[in-house]
């Protein structure tokens, strides 16, 4: 028996072209995205504007009722970053939001407006990033897309970065999200399957300073979107599947202009340092959804120890023999988890390789 999906998916798309195809003159459906209160969902809405945003600074801000300390208030989406709408098309527009409390203050779940003023402490460093984001697919029933109804698929060791229909699981999601996501401006750089069967990986970047988190945030959506409209789920949670199956991470790369240079993988020793702060803040529930996939085992390190190795992907922190050779480029944190908020990703390796201070990170 196959995956569950859902009866959305099975509607009339053909009926659906026909209303999308119509003209809508001058006006310009404008879709605001921003990151939920619990900061690992998201959520949108969408307005109609009678002009084409050329800029960001076209699009206006507009009110929410949010959720904080657990009572309803009105709060504030700021638009930060504009992206071309693969689903409805030009000129129509998705728009990245922080969302700020009535007072103007971040919210309690926008960690993009402190990333956001590290990456301009440390933007002479022209800090670039590349996050590779690992997804689960699954039915709307929670069972992993294609996996058998009863039993598991054969065991791990035939479904990475393979083609077959019996080791690819969800191929036509990973290419359409990839088309989306080049249409919509996003900088992605590449996708592959992944080693667990149904799991797959994209990759975004290179970025720099707070684009890292901008272009991440809203891949995310497009995924959950194309998703969405094939029936299916996609899950970010570390380790989604118990016993010998691998967890799912978002690995980040990372390289300044002191790291482009020779000797400049010295920052390693940075974030030997600060294991376990860093680790509290790569994923969303302060380090315990990391505990499930950080094993030490099946190319993970252990959560309790850093390591570093060159060419070493069971290690915290992965050298590549080629930047090993030439003693400069980038380097490869493995830690962070799949559900980790790219921003609090960015600003932590940034505060702990690029500026001197120690303060505790959050």
């Amino acid at each position: 028996m196959m995956s569950c999906v859902s009866d959305s998916s099975r509607l009339n798309k053909f009926l659906r072209e026909r209303y999308l195809n119509l003209p809508q003159g001058e006006f310009c459906q404008v879709t605001y995205v921003w990151i939920a209160y619990c900061g690992m969902d998201l959520c949108y809405k969408t307005r109609t504007m009678d002009f084409t945003p050329k800029t960001i600074a076209d699009i206006p801000e507009w009110d929410i009722i949010g959720q904080t300390e657990g009572f309803s208030t009105e709060m504030l989406l700021a638009p930060v970053c504009m992206f071309r709408d693969p689903f409805i098309l030009d000129s129509n527009k998705l728009v990245l939001c922080e969302v700020l409390k009535n007072t103007r203050e971040p919210a309690e779940s926008n960690q993009r407006n402190s990333c956001n003023k590290i990456m301009e402490k440390v933007k002479e460093l022209h800090p670039w990033f590349g996050m590779e984001q690992e997804y689960t697919l699954l039915g709307v029933d929670g069972h992993p897309f294609g996996w058998p109804r009863l039993g598991f698929p054969k065991p791990q060791g035939t479904y990475y970065r393979c083609v077959g229909a019996d080791r690819a699981f969800g191929r036509d999601i990973v290419e359409c999200h990839y088309k989306a996501c080049l249409y919509a401006g996003i900088k992605i750089s590449g996708t592959n399957p992944e080693v667990m069967p149904s799991q797959w990986e994209f990759q975004v970047g290179p970025c720099e300073g707070i684009e890292m988190g901008d272009h991440l945030w809203m891949a995310r959506f497009l995924l959950h979107r194309v998703c969405e409209d094939f029936g299916v789920v996609a899950t970010l949670d570390p380790k989604p599947m118990t016993g010998d199956w691998n967890g799912a991470g978002c690995h980040i790369n990372v390289s300044t202009v002191q790291m482009r240079e020779q000797g400049g993988i010295e920052a390693i020793e940075k974030l030997r340092k600060r294991h376990a702060e860093h680790i509290r803040v790569y994923d969303p529930n302060g380090g315990e959804d990391n505990k499930r996939r950080l094993i030490g085992c099946q190319v993970f390190s252990s959560i309790n120890d850093f390591s570093a190795g060159v060419a070493n992907r069971g290690a915290s922190i992965r050298i590549p023999y080629r930047v090993a050779q030439n003693k400069c480029g980038y380097f490869e944190d493995r830690r962070p988890a799949a559900n980790c908020d790219p921003y609090a990703v960015t600003c932590a390796m940034a505060r702990t390789c690029m500026l001197e201070g120690e303060e505790e990170l959050k």
